[in-house]
């Protein structure tokens, strides 16, 4: 029987011990549409207003396909963020999907915030909201109508498999993927591995980086929304 090298597992589970730690410090997410803070000035109400005002004026441009990134204003975002080793930006990703005029985003999300670690099925304006988050970024890729059209169908596939989040971070499974991960193996079935990714490494560990995806040459910037509070 073939067995992984002791290096390996020392970095493996370095890395998940990492992830661990990362995600037992988040706290609840609770809706933003029913938060109330009673020492909000009125200068921070003023801000959110106008953030919400941006994200939907955003909202109209989105298609079907596009990679939406986000910047979490949470120590675990901020942690996460140090897994790009080339643009630490963003610490999370997901893909839109227009149904029935409504834009949808799909990501991969575990942790107390989403107890069942099923792949999620967000309203934009949920996923984009900014109480929680600094940063949202929308790259659109350069897709054939085709491919587009398996990319939408994947990921609505893996939504009802109840796909669920990865806490190994194992790039090799495909019963349980991160977030970064799930967005690249989207494209990797809907252009029949055509579409492929870089991949990074901490030395022997290999994986997807959010900023894996969206350096990639397919994609073109289509917005960056910064919340300053």
């Amino acid at each position: 029987m073939n067995t992984l090298p002791v290096n390996f597992i020392k970095i493996r589970w370095l890395f998940c011990c990492l992830v661990f730690f990362i995600c037992s410090c988040m706290h609840k997410n609770t809706s933003f549409q029913s938060r109330i803070y009673s020492k909000d000035s009125a200068e921070y109400k003023k801000e959110i207003a106008a953030a919400f005002n941006r994200i939907d004026s955003l909202k109209k441009w989105i298609q079907s396909g596009d990679v939406i990134t986000r910047t979490g204003n949470d120590f675990t975002s901020q942690s996460l963020r140090t897994l790009n080793k080339r643009d630490s930006t963003f610490s999370h990703c997901g893909i839109a999907s227009i149904e029935q005029d409504t834009v949808f985003v799909y990501h991969a999300l575990g942790g107390e915030w989403n107890p069942d670690a099923a792949l999620k099925k967000e309203f934009f304006i949920s996923f984009a909201n900014p109480y929680d988050n600094n940063m949202l970024g929308v790259y659109r890729p350069n897709l054939k109508t085709d491919i587009r059209y398996n990319l939408i169908k994947t990921i609505q596939k893996y939504y009802g498999s109840k796909l669920r989040f990865d806490m190994n971070f194992d790039l090799a499974s495909n019963d349980k993927m991160y977030c970064a991960e799930f967005v690249y193996k989207s494209f990797l079935n809907a252009s029949d591995s055509t579409i492929k990714f870089h991949h990074s490494f901490i030395q022997t560990f290999e994986f997807v980086g959010i900023d894996d995806i969206f350096m990639d040459s397919i994609f073109k910037k289509i917005a960056i929304i910064k919340f300053r509070f």
